[in-house]
């Protein structure tokens, strides 16, 4: 029996949500509904103009990591926060939910510890701007072997894959999980990260992975075939699993070139975050519980679909009781 169940590595982003409409967006210059990378002053400014501010730690990795330990796995994190005051509540919090962070604060003059800024407009769109902080600056030195080797699962942002060195640290994470008989996968995170690491990402997948989960997108960002059918099939032919989620249209699964298809109930978000990271966090509990493809899409909807009718990236509800409830265990 390993140590860990699931170990995810990724930036270790401390959450900032607020409520606000399509004109504060236009005021302040927000791009709605998308990821935007900014500079620590206009992350300064933001935070300054977001009213009933709610703080959680988050980043995407960390919130699946979140979501899988909630329903019981083992698990662990590896992330960079500086010795700050965000970056000490970063790891208390995610330390207070059972979760081995396993990197201790960076002491020093380094950047400060990442932050996202998060306004949640009416129709439950998010518009996320992220100052990354030192969380970019993770590299494979922080990269504990012996934890990757303890970890059945090893889960990798997509997102790290804008520095060489995290490049380095997941080649090093995956390689050392596999070596000692686990399995390797990724969350794409974002069609325009795809966009400037293509090449990279397919070598990784096809090289390293056993694993991939991404949205429609994100899948389609890939190869750019123009059509999700043939995007998943060329996915599909160098990954031994891909799972993409398609919003309202359920989830499509290819396992070894066995297709499984998962409805949806569509419902209108109260908030759109953390939607995928908690989709992903139902389905890797499901695969490491030895569930069929189809129990672990259903596991990884209802996981979303609970954390979307609320605000915050991470479940309010217990998620193991809502697996009972659909006859799922």
């Amino acid at each position: 029996m390993k140590k860990y169940q699931l170990a995810g590595i990724g930036n270790a982003v401390v959450d900032v949500i607020s409520r606000s409409d399509d004109s504060f967006l236009d005021h302040m210059g927000i791009e709605k509904g998308i990821m935007q990378l900014i500079e620590r002053e206009r992350g300064e400014t933001l935070y300054a103009a977001m009213g009933n501010r709610v703080q959680t730690p988050g980043g995407s990795l960390a919130n699946t990591v979140a979501g899988a330990g909630a329903l019981g796995l083992k698990t662990a994190f590896i992330g960079r926060v500086k010795n700050d005051t965000l970056g000490k509540f970063y790891a208390d919090a995610m330390t207070n939910e059972g979760i081995a962070f396993v990197n201790t604060p960076v002491d020093g003059g380094e950047l400060p510890t990442s932050r996202c800024m998060i306004f949640v407009t009416p129709d439950g769109e998010r518009s996320m701007n992220t100052y990354l902080g030192i969380s970019s600056e993770l590299g494979p030195d922080d990269v504990d072997e012996d934890v990757c080797a303890e970890a059945e699962v090893i889960f990798l942002e997509g997102y790290l894959f804008d520095k060489d060195k995290g490049k380095q640290a997941f080649m090093k994470a995956a390689r050392a999980c596999k070596a000692a008989g686990g399995i390797a996968g990724i969350a794409i995170s974002d069609p325009f990260c795809v966009e400037r690491h293509r090449a990279d990402f397919l070598k990784l997948i096809e090289e390293e992975m056993d694993f991939v989960i991404g949205n429609e997108a994100e899948i389609c960002s890939l190869y750019q075939n123009g059509d999700l059918e043939a995007d998943l099939a060329a996915v599909g032919a160098i990954c031994p699993l891909v799972v993409c989620t398609r919003s309202g249209d359920g989830v499509t699964i290819l396992r070894d070139g066995v297709r499984t298809d998962v409805s949806v109930k569509k419902v209108v978000p109260v908030d759109a975050t953390g939607a995928g990271d908690q989709f992903a966090a139902g389905f890797l509990y499901a695969l490491v519980k030895g569930h069929d493809m189809e129990t672990c899409g259903k596991m990884g909807t209802i996981a979303a679909s609970e954390v979307i009718s609320h605000m915050g990236p991470r479940p309010e509800a217990d998620v193991k009781t809502l697996f009972e409830a659909a006859g799922l265990s």
